[in-house]
């Protein structure tokens, strides 16, 4: 079960990052509904080669500073 929680609106900003920092991802690679957390880690692990603790670890430190520019 994933370690965190998110909404529309900081996935957007959480996306942003990945789509920066993984060039080579796409929008449409990077689809999330809300409560699906789990199923998110799943398909960045598969999109990016990196196991969960990575993942959640990205994802946690994009949330500690939401609207930064950093990952």
């Amino acid at each position: 079960m994933a370690s965190f929680t998110l909404t529309p609106e900081t996935w957007e900003r959480v996306k942003i990052k990945f789509l920066r920092k993984y060039r080579d991802l796409a929008q449409a690679d990077l689809s999330f509904t809300p409560g699906q957390e789990d199923q998110l880690v799943k398909q960045l692990m598969q999109l990016v080669k990196r196991d969960e603790g990575y993942i959640e670890f990205t994802i946690k430190k994009a949330l500690a500073d939401a609207k930064g520019n950093r990952l």
